[in-house]
């Protein structure tokens, strides 16, 4: 049962940009992208996942990742990570000027191989020299476990089976691990129950929440995991996003609907709401369609609604 013991503070991970944009079908132009996250640094989010180095066969959006890290706004107090799942990609960011990098597994094995062509074990002997080569380099390195409350394969996923993977995350140099409800599938009840777990044996600081809003229970999952002391979320402008492995998730939840939400928690994000539905209303314009979030869309017609004539 909630309590409302809430950090008084919460670190919002701008996601858009990569997993955003990542299964878009059309191509979006590097400006475009430049663009956004500039809108997204003008909102006051302190960390935006930037791109990620991976291949541009299996993933053509991100081919621009090089050109997309060149052109990013050099600003204080702005973290760019990106994503760099093995050893080459991890080298191309370190070329790029990437100070912090994201690997990723998951919580379900079926999902491991479907995901990236190897078990749970396996993407952990493909981690190694990733972690090696980012401490000889000083760069930082964020753990992602994919499928923690749901997997497409195997469906529910034991508590135990996610904190197994974050706790062998943390203890091969991770700061922080990012528990993904790739598919939605999450309930109030089983976050409170996967996070009853993972604090048991690992400090809340060193955990964040990933929500997909497919059975639109990601804001009352996020209510749960602050609950728990969970102080970092990712989060995607205008709820872009999805997963090619998961047939029908949508994307993660809107970072303007979780901002307005705390907002009125009083809680302190340091993230501009209007500003943040600009970027919402640029990247959604972009590419031809409304926003997900229905924060944007009530803020963006009550605008249109006071720009009538009387």
């Amino acid at each position: 049962m909630l309590n409302g013991n809430y950090p008084a503070r919460v670190r919002i991970v701008e996601v858009g940009p990569r997993d955003g944009l990542q299964n878009e079908k059309l191509p979006v132009a590097t400006t475009t992208k430049l663009a956004l996250i500039e809108r997204l640094a003008d909102a006051g989010l302190g960390v935006i996942e930037a791109t990620a180095f991976v291949s541009p066969k299996w993933v053509p959006q991100m081919a621009d990742a090089a050109e997309v890290m060149a052109g990013l706004p050099q600003r204080a107090g702005i973290a760019y990570p990106v994503l760099a799942p093995n050893l080459k990609g991890f080298e191309a960011a370190l070329a790029a000027g990437a100070k912090e990098v994201a690997i990723f597994t998951a919580a379900s094995e079926t999902f491991c191989q479907k995901n990236t062509n190897c078990s749970i074990d396996e993407s952990f002997v493909r981690f190694a020299p990733i972690m090696a080569a980012a401490r000889d380099a000083g760069v930082a390195v964020r753990g992602y476990v994919s499928c923690v409350l749901g997997c497409p394969y195997e469906g529910a996923i034991a508590p135990q089976a996610v904190l197994d993977a974050t706790q062998r995350l943390l203890q091969i140099g991770c700061y922080e691990v990012s528990l993904g409800d790739t598919i939605g599938v999450g309930t109030p009840g089983s976050t409170a129950r996967l996070f009853e777990r993972l604090c048991a044996s690992v400090p809340a600081a060193q955990l964040a929440g990933h929500f997909h809003d497919t059975w639109g229970q990601a804001l009352p999952n996020i209510l749960t995991a602050l609950d728990f002391g969970v102080a970092t979320f990712d989060n995607s402008v205008a709820g872009l996003g999805g997963c090619p492995y998961s047939p029908g998730a949508t994307g993660n939840v809107a970072t303007e609907d979780v901002v307005y939400m705390l907002d009125g928690l009083g809680i302190v994000t340091g993230v501009s709401l209007e500003r943040l539905v600009d970027a919402a209303a640029f990247i959604s314009a972009a590419l031809g369609r409304a926003p997900a979030s229905r924060v944007a869309r009530a803020w963006l017609a009550r605008q249109q609604g006071l720009a009538k004539p009387a």
